[in-house]
This record gives structure tokens, sequence and C-alpha cells, in this order.
């Protein structure tokens, strides 16, 4: 079984045969090389003619995605929601939204 699936910066794909998943994170287009982070976070390099010929699937994000970065600030990961867009309810006056 080949892959079919072109890598995409950001997808989450496991090897069918190792069963190993992982994440691409770069994409080379000069060099041809496909860079992919896995789960335990160790970094890894497949380049096209590897790629194509290798047995990834396409699949969602692990839910344990993130034990990769372990002592790291959740802030960091870029998804965090801080809640400083919202009002106050406090100083919210129904009379300033009022015609």
């Amino acid at each position: 079984m080949t892959t079919v699936a072109d890598p995409i910066i950001g997808s989450w794909y496991k090897d069918l045969e190792s069963k190993l998943k992982f994440k691409v994170i770069a994409i080379d287009e000069k060099d041809e090389a496909i860079e992919i982070q896995y789960l335990n976070g160790d970094i890894g390099e497949y380049d096209n003619d590897t790629w194509y010929s290798s047995s990834f699937d396409c699949i969602e994000a692990p839910e344990d995605w993130t034990i990769a970065f372990d002592g790291i600030e959740t802030d960091d990961l870029g998804y965090s929601d801080t809640d400083e867009h919202k009002p106050n309810i406090e100083d919210i006056d129904i009379d300033d939204y009022l015609d």
C-alpha cells in the first residue's frame, strides 16, 4: 500500500506499518523534503519518493498530541484564550446599546 495523500503542513498522519503518528511541520519544495514531528517530539524527514512509497494515512490530531510539549506553558501552544477581549459585565450599561 502506498500513500496517496499529499503532505499538508499541520496535518497528522499514521504510518500503518510502524503505527507511529506524526505531524507534517514543514515542506521544502526546493529540496523536496518533508519535515515531520512524531508524537513523542522527535523530528524526522522524508523525501518525496519515500513519502509516496510509504504507507501513511491521514488521521485526526491525537487527543494526547501535546505530550511532546510537556513543560511548555499552555499559552505557548498558540490556542489559549486569555478572555482579555471580553468586557467586564459590571462595566456594561444597557443604555449604551439602546437607541
